[in-house]
């Protein structure tokens, strides 16, 4: 079975490039730099959402499924660097080349990935792999939008068309699924200056279990588990979480249904 890998990403703004790119004096406390940029941004376009080039990864969450095991985890500590986390995250697809699986992975996180990969001049040889070294990679890679090596839950349930679009927390809530608890995206910079690095780490870490858990009813609705299969791999999913520590995973389970 070739292993999956489903991630997901927090950002916050990157306060540091934020004060070069606006040319602003050293000395220029974080929280004032962000709330030039997002000011600017709004009277650019009506929207505060910067660029995904100016947001600062803060954490990189991953639900690992691989030969009998099942694992989710944050990469790094809380103190690691963002160049860290993101060099971690390729590394483990040079490691398992598995299937990535994201919701909304193809918008948002793999192209934040991109740039702050860029940035910090990380190596991702594998990721890249576009077939002239593994022909595997030719038809199947993990760039393309229609090849499965990385499967965008969200643009595929959509057909592409990001007007059918749905929610993670929705969609998992209307499965049966936990979904999302006490924290969204748009909280995460507020968590961030509040210290709160510990609650956004879990916070991500259940949103990867959500949606690896949407993967497998897709699984199941492809046929290529079988109900059995699935509640095996239901079941596989609630033990591991079961045998972690942390309120996170007390309140996820206890939502459960």
């Amino acid at each position: 079975m070739i292993p999956t890998l489903v991630f997901d990403i927090e950002t916050i703004p990157d306060a540091n490039g934020l004060r070069d790119l606006l040319d602003l004096p050293a000395e220029t406390p974080d929280e004032d730099v962000v709330n030039l940029a997002l000011h600017q941004r709004r009277q650019q376009n009506g929207t505060d959402f910067l660029p995904l080039y100016q947001h600062r990864i803060c954490a990189i969450s991953c639900a690992l499924r691989e030969g009998a095991n099942f694992k989710v985890w944050t990469l790094g500590d809380e103190n690691a660097s963002e160049a860290e986390i993101i060099q971690r995250f390729y590394d483990g697809i040079d490691k398992y080349t598995p299937q990535i699986i994201s919701w909304n992975g193809s918008g948002f996180d793999l192209p934040a990935l991109h740039y702050r990969g860029l940035i910090h001049g990380v190596n991702a040889s594998r990721y890249w792999e576009l077939g002239d070294d593994d022909k595997e990679f030719k038809w199947n890679n993990y760039i393309s939008r229609y090849h499965m090596r990385h499967l965008d839950l969200m643009e595929v349930m959509a057909m592409y068309n990001a007007r059918a679009n749905a929610p993670l927390d929705s969609l998992a809530k209307l499965c049966g699924f936990p979904g999302k608890l006490g924290m969204d995206g748009s909280k995460v910079w507020d968590a961030f200056k509040a210290g709160k690095i510990k609650e956004i780490r879990d916070y991500c870490e259940t949103d990867v279990a959500n949606t690896h858990l949407v993967f497998l009813r897709f699984q199941l609705m492809r046929g290529l588990l079988t109900k059995a299969a699935y509640e095996s791999e239901i079941a596989l999913v609630r033990e591991t979480l079961q045998s972690y520590e942390g309120e996170h995973w007390d309140a996820f389970l206890a939502a459960w249904k």
